[in-house]
This record gives structure tokens, sequence and C-alpha cells, in this order.
């Protein structure tokens, strides 16, 4: 049985793979509408949050179907906050394109 603070990782992972997989493809939707480069830009900046969703809300699923070890599940959690930096990046170079 997982922790609350478990739990409360999981669920706050979900609602990130959820919500950023919806706004990537609204933003997706858009940039097929308009052809903006900048909005191809937050589409995969969004896909990039849904994916560091994904790798934190599978981690204990990961580990209770021993499918990896703690310390490359543990990897996959803390690599993934990559994500979140490249993702910000794309965020700024959106913005500050003209």
């Amino acid at each position: 049985m997982a922790t609350l603070a478990q739990q409360v990782e999981q669920a706050t992972s979900l609602g990130i793979l959820l919500l950023g997989t919806t706004l990537a493809v609204l933003s997706l939707l858009a940039w097929r509408r308009e052809r903006d480069a900048r909005m191809a830009i937050v589409s995969a900046s969004y896909a990039m949050f849904s994916l560091y969703g994904l790798a934190v809300f599978l981690e204990y699923y990961l580990l209770d179907w021993g499918l990896a070890t703690a310390a490359t599940v543990e990897l996959l959690e803390h690599g993934s906050a990559a994500l979140i930096l490249v993702g910000l990046a794309g965020f700024f170079a959106a913005l500050s394109r003209d």
C-alpha cells in the first residue's frame, strides 16, 4: 500500500499527464490551423510535461510489478525532470520569437 505522500505524488503526476496531453493536443490543433511555428514549440513543450507526468506516475507500478529496480526507477524519475527544463526553455523560445 502506498503512503499518503506517494498517493499525492501519483495523483499529481496523473494530473500533469492528462492536462499536459490535453494542452499539447489543443496547441497542435492550433498549429495546424495557423501554421505558426511558435504553436508547434508550445505543443512540444506541453508534450514534454506530459512525458514527465507519465514517468513519475508509472514509478510505483514499475516497482510493484518488478519491471525495474529501485535505482533505475529513481534515475528515470529524476532524469525526466530534464523534460521540465527543456519544456520551460521551449516556452521561453516561443514567447521571445518575433
